[in-house]
């Protein structure tokens, strides 16, 4: 066996790595090695897989991509982590910002929200009118105070719109389930409070869409399976949910994702292809596929999918849309699929960054009797005029990881980071982040082994109605032993004392949000899903850290490739410092505002008759 066994590698104490510029740390790129494939192609792959022959398999897969080296073999003096809950500080400070007590009820925190919001449109930096809006919540919101239009109204033209997209030639696969008795009934109820001068919140008649890995009465949750929902059954709202039809919201039903969140581009075999709105023949990014086509074609102000390995901040990036996701522990996980314990986490995607950070004051917050001592009581919101500007602000930059990404998301995200500096003044420090790919590999060892044993007690008896790439997903999955876990848990510790260092001396850290933009959806992929580990691995290169660390993240566009695909930019952040991201984010979403473009599908649902 001695022949066959990989040589791990020996890394050297934390405190002698060096983070400065000045760096000799080893970047290593990622270094994937796997075929697309899809089609007959991955039945027959599926089929060694699932053979005699399938444990060599593995054993050669995991050594060709490293695994072997960087964490089974590895020698790691680190304990493991293998929670990344985060103290809060109590003297810990963020500038401009409003302070929630979390016993607030979510229309509380809302309303409270929107006196953080400019009193009047903020003008773009440049001066130049904006050639493309959303309609924001307070659009919503004020259309339907003045009685221009109603919220029945806008649900019959949603109703209508999702009907039309789903068939030929579109095809958009935006849901995997809506119902129209429930949203007509959700939106009549919110027409006779506004008539009575009575809504709830300024979400009240808002149509919110929620990912299929999301409990949301009536609907079933699925998690992009044919089977899942028979074997655990929706018996009521996750808690993020609740909250948002506690402000009145119109829940609009359960959006497509990639199944079981076990890939990155939203192709469901099931359910259908999620598509880009900006190019119907490229994909809409996963996990949270169909939150971010909807948000983007229009349809929905905020839907809300769940970040397990950047599983909304990459489909908000490359279908042009806001993706937030907040620190670890910051939104209750009660009533999602436990799929991944440590790692997954509720997000918003939105139109704007206004609307996701009404969003989340509408959801934030522990459910008090499952507060832990080691959580905050309390919520900064960020006061957003950029009149009253961030001073002082700090951003991190890896230069050889921020550069490992196509030339046009690399010309797009450093000139939008550029134009950031000119405008505020705000420093970019160069600083060396080591270990990153090593971080993405104990990163899929963590999500990996939690999905194949949260599914454990009803996996096998489903096998036959896996779609081919979840099939061969989770059987790779079971491929990690307790011992990789450890050792991946001793990285997490590593990595997240390496961030620590970094943030000790800077208030977040900078990164393109995706390596590439939206690929095509190619015909063999549409019946059996397709496995494409190097544009996956490219989809969430910069990703991981929110996810592994538990650190919160958004992810702003800031303009587009050669082929008019959306590219975002990426702010990464200390625990509990969500106020400071909004602030940042806004700051740059007003930047680049008048360069936003219309998607090629777009549902204009305020629109006058």
């Amino acid at each position: 066996m001695d022949f066959f066994k990989t040589k791990g590698v020996v890394y050297k104490p934390v405190k002698d790595v060096n983070l400065g510029p000045d760096s000799t740390e080893f970047y290593l790129q990622a270094n994937v090695k796997a075929p697309r494939m899809a089609g007959i192609l991955i039945k027959i792959f599926t089929w060694f897989l699932e053979s005699i022959f399938g444990n060599f398999l593995l054993y050669i897969l995991k050594r060709n991509n490293l695994f072997h080296k960087h964490i089974t073999n590895a020698d790691l003096e680190e304990s493991p982590l293998y929670v990344p809950l985060h103290q809060f500080e109590a003297d810990q400070k963020e500038q401009e910002v409003k302070c929630l007590d979390s016993a607030l009820t979510s229309p509380e925190k809302v309303h409270l929200a929107i006196d953080c919001l400019p009193t009047t449109l903020e003008k773009p930096i440049n001066g130049t009118k904006p050639s493309f809006n959303r309609w924001t919540v307070m659009d919503y919101f004020r259309a339907y105070t003045s009685q221009d239009i109603t919220p029945n109204i806008v649900a019959e033209r949603f109703i209508a719109s999702v009907n039309e997209s789903s068939k030929p030639p579109l095809q958009m696969g935006f849901f995997i389930n809506y119902n129209v008795e429930d949203i007509l009934r959700q939106a009549n109820e919110s027409t006779l409070r506004y008539q009575k001068g009575e809504p709830i919140s300024v979400l009240d008649g808002v149509l919110v869409a929620i990912k299929d890995e999301i409990d949301c009465l009536p609907y079933p949750t699925t998690g992009g399976t044919k089977w899942l929902h028979k074997q655990r059954p929706c018996k009521e709202d996750a808690c993020c949910v609740k909250r948002l039809r506690l402000c009145g919201a119109i829940l609009a039903g359960k959006t497509n994702m990639h199944e079981l969140g076990a890939g990155t581009s939203g192709i469901n075999p099931h359910y259908g292809a999620s598509r880009n709105p900006y190019d119907v023949n490229r994909i809409a990014g996963g996990s949270s596929s169909g939150s971010a086509s909807v948000v983007s074609a229009g349809l929905c102000p905020i839907a809300l999918g769940v970040d397990g390995g950047g599983s909304v901040r990459m489909p908000a990036a490359i279908c042009g849309v806001v993706g937030l996701k907040p620190t670890f522990g910051r939104i209750p996980h009660d009533g999602v699929l436990p799929l991944n314990w440590t790692v997954g986490m509720v997000g918003i995607l939105a139109g704007t960054v206004e609307d996701s950070l009404i969003a989340y004051a509408a959801i934030s917050g522990e459910i008090p009797s499952h507060l832990p001592s080691s959580l905050p009581a309390k919520i900064n919101l960020p006061l957003l005029p950029l009149t009253k500007s961030l001073s002082d602000i700090k951003l991190a930059k890896y230069g050889k990881w921020f550069d490992d990404c196509s030339d046009d998301v690399r010309l797009c995200c450093s000139h939008a980071l550029s134009k950031l500096h000119g405008r505020f003044g705000w420093k970019i420090q160069d600083v060396t982040l080591p270990e990153i790919e090593e971080m993405r590999l104990a990163h899929y060892v963590t999500i990996a082994s939690e999905c194949h044993t949260s599914l454990d007690s009803f996996r096998d008896k489903n096998l036959a109605k896996f779609g081919w790439d979840a099939r061969v997903a989770v059987k790779i999955y079971g491929a990690f032993s307790s011992m990789e876990y450890i050792k991946a848990q001793k990285m997490r510790n590593r990595q997240l004392q390496f961030h620590n260092k970094i943030f000790s001396e800077a208030d977040v850290i900078v990164s393109p949000t995706t390596g590439v933009t939206a690929y095509q959806i190619q015909n063999d992929a549409l019946k059996t899903g397709e496995l494409d580990y190097v544009n996956g691995a490219a989809l969430i290169r910069y990703s991981i850290a929110g996810n592994f660390l538990g650190l919160p993240a958004v992810t702003v566009p800031v303009g587009y490739d050669k082929l008019g695909l959306p590219i975002g930019l990426q702010f990464i952040g200390k625990p509990w410092a969500e106020a400071t991201l909004i602030h940042l984010a806004y700051a740059m979403q007003t930047i680049c505002l008048s360069e936003y473009r219309k998607p090629a599908i777009f549902y204009d649902l305020l629109r006058k008759n």
